[in-house]
């Protein structure tokens, strides 16, 4: 399968020029225009790494990157910017970039940088268990010690190493999403509402905006849609959510 990546910039030459280079070299590119719609669709969907333009309007490169980094989404991240100050290169990376191309750039440059930080996430990724011992999961044997899961119909959550999946299909989670598919999993039929849910995702000290929390939920009916999930997730319109089997 190609690599999905993600391009935004909101200088349209650039973003079309830098898309019709990666699909040159193989890449599965996806393109945002701001970054307001990068955000949405980074944290919507999967990619194998991102490449931000730092001035973008609404939502600029840089705080898409320290928002995504805050969700303890670890995607690799490229940021291109005609700031190439050593300050401006020090925000970036300080926000969890991975690497700053400044503009105008090389396309030989951009590639080789992005190859590199593809290369970078294969090595740091957790190492995938033996074959025996992902059937031994799959199946509740070998592998997997069954007080360490949660489990809801085909779906297990594992606490411990903060991972999820739907059958043998895993869930690419962001940090708040994970946190938030646990609690209710964890509480499988309880209604919880608004207040409950920022208290245990978010902290105690966390406001309560039910637009925010229905937006995560909205992430996460999504991911778990597209792993072949059926509704777990039900809307108790007024107070707030409860995990059901279907």
């Amino acid at each position: 399968m190609p690599e999905r990546v993600l391009v935004a910039d909101d200088d349209r030459a650039v973003r079309e020029a830098v898309e019709r280079a990666l699909e040159l070299e193989g890449y599965d590119v996806v393109t945002a225009g701001d970054g307001v719609e990068a955000l949405v669709l980074a944290r919507r969907e999967s990619f194998g790494a991102l490449v931000l333009d730092v001035m973008m309007p609404h939502i600029d490169g840089v705080a898409v990157c320290r928002v995504l980094r805050a969700d303890g989404d670890r995607t690799p991240v490229l940021l291109l910017t005609a700031r190439a100050g050593i300050p401006d290169r020090a925000n970036g990376l300080d926000a969890g970039a991975d690497d700053y191309l400044p503009k105008p750039f090389e396309v030989p440059e951009l590639l080789a940088r992005l190859r590199a930080l593809l290369r970078r996430a294969v090595l740091t990724a957790p190492p995938v268990p033996p074959a025996e011992e992902r059937e031994g999961a799959e199946k509740g044997g070998e592998g997997e010690r069954p007080g360490d899961v949660l489990r809801m119909a085909s779906l297990r959550v594992s606490p411990g190493m903060r991972r999820a999946w739907w059958g043998a299909a895993e869930l690419r989670l962001t940090r708040t999403e994970f946190d938030l598919l646990e609690l209710l999993v964890r509480d499988e039929g309880l209604v919880l509402d608004h207040a409950a849910i920022y208290r245990s995702v978010w902290g105690p000290d966390a406001g309560v905006d039910a637009k925010n929390l229905a937006g995560y939920i909205g992430y996460l009916r999504r991911k778990l849609t597209d792993a072949g999930a059926p509704d777990l997730i039900r809307t108790v319109r007024g107070v707030g959510y409860a995990a059901r089997r279907p």
